[in-house]
Protein backbone atom coordinates (compact mmCIF):
# COMPACT_ATOMS: atom_id res chain seq x y z
CA UNK A 1 0.00 0.00 0.00
CA UNK A 2 0.80 3.31 -0.75
CA UNK A 3 0.98 6.28 1.45
CA UNK A 4 0.48 9.87 -0.37
CA UNK A 5 2.33 12.90 1.85
CA UNK A 6 3.56 16.29 -0.06
CA UNK A 7 7.00 17.13 -0.32
CA UNK A 8 7.13 19.42 2.59
CA UNK A 9 6.15 16.17 4.81
CA UNK A 10 8.80 14.10 3.20
CA UNK A 11 11.39 17.06 3.83
CA UNK A 12 10.58 17.33 7.64
CA UNK A 13 10.78 13.97 8.33
CA UNK A 14 12.60 12.65 5.82
CA UNK A 15 14.24 10.02 8.34
CA UNK A 16 11.50 8.77 9.51
CA UNK A 17 10.29 7.93 6.30
CA UNK A 18 13.26 6.24 5.28
CA UNK A 19 13.21 4.25 8.33
CA UNK A 20 9.52 3.32 7.74
CA UNK A 21 11.09 2.34 3.65
CA UNK A 22 13.68 0.36 5.55
CA UNK A 23 11.92 -1.68 7.94
CA UNK A 24 8.38 -1.85 7.39
CA UNK A 25 9.08 -1.92 3.62
CA UNK A 26 6.38 1.39 3.04
CA UNK A 27 6.18 3.17 0.24
CA UNK A 28 5.17 6.87 0.00
CA UNK A 29 3.77 9.04 -3.13
CA UNK A 30 5.06 12.74 -2.71
CA UNK A 31 3.23 15.28 -4.07
CA UNK A 32 3.38 18.75 -4.65
CA UNK A 33 0.36 21.52 -5.30
CA UNK A 34 -1.57 17.91 -4.98
CA UNK A 35 0.25 16.71 -8.25
CA UNK A 36 1.93 13.34 -7.97
CA UNK A 37 6.28 14.08 -7.32
CA UNK A 38 8.00 11.45 -6.72
CA UNK A 39 7.70 7.91 -5.24
CA UNK A 40 10.08 6.79 -2.01
CA UNK A 41 10.28 2.83 -2.51
CA UNK A 42 12.21 -0.34 -1.28
CA UNK A 43 15.16 -0.84 -3.45
CA UNK A 44 14.73 -4.94 -4.56
CA UNK A 45 17.90 -6.70 -4.06
CA UNK A 46 19.56 -6.82 -6.70
CA UNK A 47 20.91 -10.08 -8.48
CA UNK A 48 24.84 -10.51 -7.93
CA UNK A 49 27.06 -13.05 -9.54
CA UNK A 50 30.03 -15.06 -7.64
CA UNK A 51 33.63 -14.72 -9.08
CA UNK A 52 33.77 -17.75 -9.94
CA UNK A 53 30.03 -17.05 -11.97
CA UNK A 54 31.81 -14.64 -13.40
CA UNK A 55 35.37 -16.24 -14.72
CA UNK A 56 33.11 -18.89 -16.64
CA UNK A 57 30.96 -16.82 -18.33
CA UNK A 58 34.21 -14.52 -19.55
CA UNK A 59 35.72 -18.65 -20.34
CA UNK A 60 32.69 -18.88 -22.96
CA UNK A 61 32.81 -15.66 -24.73
CA UNK A 62 34.72 -15.82 -28.64
CA UNK A 63 37.96 -14.48 -28.55
CA UNK A 64 38.48 -11.60 -31.02
CA UNK A 65 41.63 -11.93 -33.27
CA UNK A 66 42.46 -8.33 -34.27
CA UNK A 67 42.23 -7.23 -30.31
CA UNK A 68 46.20 -7.18 -29.68
CA UNK A 69 46.28 -5.10 -32.45
CA UNK A 70 43.19 -2.92 -31.63
CA UNK A 71 44.93 -1.85 -28.24
CA UNK A 72 48.87 -0.96 -29.69
CA UNK A 73 46.60 1.27 -32.09
CA UNK A 74 44.83 2.58 -28.97
CA UNK A 75 48.38 2.86 -26.70
CA UNK A 76 50.05 4.78 -29.81
CA UNK A 77 47.26 7.23 -30.04
CA UNK A 78 48.12 7.68 -26.22
CA UNK A 79 51.95 8.94 -26.25
CA UNK A 80 53.03 12.00 -24.81
CA UNK A 81 54.61 14.07 -27.55
CA UNK A 82 58.56 14.89 -27.43
CA UNK A 83 58.06 18.15 -27.25
CA UNK A 84 54.16 18.87 -25.61
CA UNK A 85 54.67 22.83 -26.21
CA UNK A 86 55.61 22.58 -30.32
CA UNK A 87 52.45 24.06 -30.81
CA UNK A 88 52.58 26.65 -28.51
CA UNK A 89 56.17 27.73 -30.30
CA UNK A 90 54.50 27.78 -33.52
CA UNK A 91 54.20 31.64 -34.43
CA UNK A 92 52.09 33.21 -36.89
CA UNK A 93 52.62 35.77 -38.80
CA UNK A 94 50.46 39.20 -38.67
Amino acid sequence: METTITSTEAARHLGDFLARVKHAGESFLLTRSDKPLARLVPVRPGVRAKGAEIMHSLAHLPLDPDFADDLERVNSMDRVPDTPWASSLKTTSP
